[in-house]
């Protein structure tokens, strides 16, 4: 989303703070993985827990399903983490791992949660973090992307993570 901006550290700590109820491990789950891997968000709500967890454990490449084709993204120690806690919850929800069943599962039974509900529990989390600025559920993938810029200087490593065509593309 054109706009919206990138979220600093302290503000990446800050938002995860924010989550409570009965699917606060799923909500942080989602904020934590989506600024790790820097998938968009409707990738990331496609997700099923065979995609992510793996031998017993949370992958350390991650294939993300884009438009066109499939990328391999590295996911780094927070989002390996935030895989392990949200497998927990699994766990503990509903008893027994089945790798078809959605990674961020709605509060309805077998589905998916949605773009239009995940925006608004990131937008809320952003609101009692107390943050200003455009944010919206694009700022998760602008984040991943500042961060490996600041990281590496490299501009075509960002693109490639992205899945951009173009690296004009990946500049704005």
């Amino acid at each position: 989303m054109k706009g919206t901006r990138p979220l600093t550290n302290e503000e990446i700590r800050q938002v995860a703070a924010q989550f409570s109820g009965a699917f606060a491990v799923r909500n942080r789950c989602l904020f934590i993985l989506g600024v790790s891997v820097g998938g968009r968000i409707s990738e990331m709500l496609a997700l099923r827990v065979g995609d992510v967890w793996q031998n017993g454990q949370p992958v350390t490449e991650g294939q993300v399903k884009g438009r066109e084709n499939a990328r391999m993204v590295p996911v780094n120690s927070d989002g390996r983490g935030a895989i392990a806690a949200l497998i927990a919850w699994h766990q503990d929800k509903y008893g027994m791992l089945d790798r078809d069943r959605p990674l961020f599962p709605s509060r309805k039974k077998g589905g998916r949660l949605g773009r239009e509900q995940a925006h608004r529990i990131l937008a809320e989390a952003f609101v009692n973090a107390g943050l200003n600025g455009k944010l919206a559920t694009h700022s998760l993938r602008k984040s991943f992307a500042q961060r490996i810029y600041e990281t590496t200087g490299d501009i075509y490593l960002v693109k490639e993570l992205l899945g951009h065509r173009e690296v004009e593309t990946t500049r704005e």
